[in-house]
Parts: C-alpha cells; sequence; structure tokens
C-alpha cells in the first residue's frame, strides 16, 4: 500500500474513533446492531374502487292544440325533454354521483346555490343498508312518481303534479334500504327513491334549503328558510312497493308584504304511492295533498294519478295514465284532468324480461308515442306543471348507456 493511502486510512480511522467517543461521552461503545427493514408499508388488498360513466337524451315532438300555442304557425314543436350526462364512484364505504342536464339553463333560477343544469353532485357515506348520509343536491324524498329516474317514465311526461313535488334541492338526507327479512337487494348508497325491488323496509330523512326548483314555491333565496321532508316506505319484491312521505318548505312565497314584512306561508306537502308488478303488467297509484302554493295562504291542491302498462309483445308496450286534481284558490274548487294513452316500443332489448329490474336494461332505446285527452275546466285550473289544456300528441325518441370502469 502505498504511503498516500496510508496516511488517508489512517486520518479516516481518526475521525470515526473520534466520532465514536464523543457520542459515547468518552467511552468506547460498540456499534448498535441496525434495526431488521421493516420493508414497505404493507398495502391493502382488498381496496378497490370503481367509475361510472353514463348518460341519456330524450329527443320529442309534439303536436295538436295542446302543444302549439295560437300565436304559432308550426305544425310541430321539437324539444329535448332532458340530454343527461353523469358519473359516478365508488370506493369501499363512499360514493358520489354527478349529473348534467345539457337542456337546462346555466343560471340558477331556483337559488338552491348551483344552477339548474347541475340535477345532482353529492356524496354519501354507507355505515350499512340501513343508515346512509347523502350531502349536496339530492332528488328530495317526496313523491313516488317523482322519484322514479327520467329514462324509466311509463309515458312522456311525468304529469303536472310533479311539480308539486320539492324537486332537487341542496341539504343532507339519512337515508336506509332493505331494512328486515331476507336483505336480498344491492344498495349502492346512491338510492333516491325504490330503483330496486328490495324485501323490508326503508327510509329517507332531509333538511334542505328552500325548495326553490319546486314549481310550488317561489321566490325562494339561500339562507332565508329551510325545508324539512321523511319518507317512509315497505318493499315486498316485485309484487308491492308502497311509501308515505311528508314535507314543508318554510317561507314558500318570500315576502308577501312589503309594508308589515311578513312573511308567506309555509308549502305542506303530503304524499302516497304504490307500484306493483305482475309479470307482463304494472300498476301504479299516487296521491297528492298540498296546502299554500307558492305560500298563497289557501291555495291547495290535491291530485290522483293511476297507471298501467302491459307488454302486448316482448318489444311493444302499452301505457295508459289518468292524473286528475282539484285546485281550490280564493274558495273556489276547479277539477281538471289529463289522460295519456300510449305505446312504448323497445328498439334492440337488453333482454327479454318483463320485471321492473329488468326494465331498466331495456328502456335503452325506446321510441313512445301519446295522445293526450283533457277533460274538466281546463281553463281555469291553477296549475304548476305541465298541465295540458287541450288535448296533444308527444312523440319521443331515448337513447341511455352505461359503462363501468
Amino acid at each position: 500500500m502505498g504511503k498516500g493511502k496510508i496516511k488517508l486510512s489512517l486520518i479516516a480511522g481518526a475521525l470515526l474513533l473520534n466520532s465514536t467517543l464523543a457520542v459515547a461521552g468518552g467511552d468506547i461503545i460498540v456499534p448498535m446492531v441496525p434495526m431488521a427493514d421493516a420493508g414497505e408499508p404493507a398495502k391493502v388488498s382488498d381496496w378497490k374502487s370503481k367509475f361510472q360513466l353514463f348518460g341519456f337524451s330524450q329527443i320529442g315532438a309534439g303536436m295538436g292544440d295542446g302543444v302549439i300555442k295560437d300565436d304559432q304557425n308550426g305544425d310541430y314543436k321539437f324539444s329535448a325533454d332532458r340530454i343527461r350526462l353523469g358519473w359516478a364512484y365508488f370506493s369501499g364505504p363512499v360514493a358520489g354521483k354527478v349529473f348534467l342536464d345539457f337542456a337546462k339553463d346555466g343560471d340558477d333560477k331556483g337559488d338552491i346555490g348551483v344552477p339548474d343544469a347541475v340535477k345532482d353532485a353529492f356524496i354519501t357515506y354507507k355505515f350499512n343498508d340501513a343508515f346512509m348520509v347523502k350531502s349536496g343536491v339530492i332528488k328530495t324524498p317526496v313523491g313516488m312518481g317523482f322519484t322514479i329516474p327520467g329514462w324509466n317514465l311509463d309515458v312522456i311526461k311525468r304529469g303536472f303534479d310533479k311539480k308539486l313535488a320539492f324537486e332537487r334541492a341542496f341539504g343532507v338526507m339519512v337515508s336506509g334500504r332493505d331494512i328486515g327479512f331476507e336483505n336480498n337487494g344491492k344498495v349502492n348508497g346512491l338510492e333516491m327513491g325504490h330503483e330496486r325491488p328490495w324485501k323490508g323496509f326503508g327510509y329517507d330523512v332531509m333538511v334542505a334549503g328552500q325548495t326553490g326548483r319546486s314549481g310550488a314555491v317561489s321566490d325562494a333565496g339561500l339562507g332565508n328558510a329551510n325545508a324539512y321532508m321523511v319518507r317512509g316506505m315497505f318493499d315486498w319484491g316485485e309484487a308491492l312497493h308502497a311509501e308515505a312521505s311528508y314535507g314543508v318548505s318554510e317561507n314558500a312565497g318570500g315576502i308577501n308584504d312589503e309594508i308589515t314584512g311578513l312573511d308567506s306561508e309555509d308549502y305542506k306537502v303530503l304524499n302516497f304511492g304504490i307500484d306493483s308488478h305482475f309479470d307482463r303488467a304494472n300498476v301504479k297509484a299516487e296521491y297528492y295533498d298540498t296546502e299554500n302554493i307558492r305560500g298563497v295562504k289557501g291555495w291547495d291542491m290535491s291530485t290522483l294519478a293511476l297507471t298501467g302498462t302491459y307488454y302486448l309483445t316482448d318489444t311493444l308496450e302499452g301505457a295508459v295514465k289518468y292524473i286528475g286534481g282539484t285546485s281550490t284558490r280564493n274558495g273556489v274548487d276547479v277539477d281538471a284532468s289529463n289522460t295519456y294513452i300510449g305505446l312504448n316500443y323497445y328498439i334492440n332489448p337488453k333482454n327479454d324480461k318483463m320485471d321492473r329490474q329488468s326494465r331498466r336494461g331495456r328502456n335503452r332505446h325506446r321510441l313512445q308515442v301519446n295522445y293526450v285527452l283533457t277533460d274538466g275546466d281546463t281553463d281555469n285550473f291553477a296549475n304548476v306543471g305541465s298541465f295540458y289544456k287541450e288535448d296533444a300528441v308527444l312523440f319521443q325518441y331515448q337513447f341511455a348507456f352505461k359503462l363501468t370502469l
């Protein structure tokens, strides 16, 4: 070994000895044995996530005196009821959903805190099937027909009772589904209605801001008032779904008197619904009883909707929906009704099953035609929704998709 290398070795040894003495307070100690390498943190082998992209479009046309106004010259009126695109994310007990409607305005006309084009935007945490917490813009839990998805309707329009529901609202909801009995259904935490045929009980409790998107609430504003809703339901597979719901939206008409500053009345709504499937047939019945529409004391309305469908063939379905109501205003009762008579043609259906669960897949491609009959004093009926004063013919083509990644 050369002198240079020997000198460097002696210097390195001296430095090592000096540092050891300094650490030991002058005493020579035995170097510590390194701890065993624990390696990288353990990985959770069962961590899973899922992303879904989905959407649908409904392109329609209408004709007749109920569609074309007196000052219009067209023979047909073309429109899109819904052009929607959304996504959902699942990761363990956490899930989230965003649903946009490009047929809606970009303004916040309902004054709930987001543009009208935002239909759903919420997150949920599922503790178990009986207890789930949602927060954000959610479809409110009042009205059986309203909580049925728009792409799963029996006839083209929901009917004029739809605006009696609270629509969407910004708030917090606690929910449970498929409680008791066999617990046989899939519950993913995003439920807003009776999406699947469970067995057992279910419920929703929601606290929200003013429900300004409802046709029965006007002059809403962020922080001006609140809304409270509760729903209970019972399911027995395909054979029976029954539910009852009640809700209150405070100060439903804003400031009613500019001099006194008194608030308007609270809007109150009670709803009952039954939905039953029997092989090729389906029947529904729904009742609304409401008070103080748009905060006007004594402006009340009650409605009854009866719906029946039957598969004539594997791809052709007949549908009839009657919706009649009594509107009371200034102490005067007025009765009117709309009756939809329709055919639904399923183009290239996913399956040939007729039950409610399978219908979700059959609705991917569908053509509909409805004839709407009117009756009663339609001119003086004080309505808030999609009400036809005269007969009309409606057409609609629907396309829907879902992609899971």
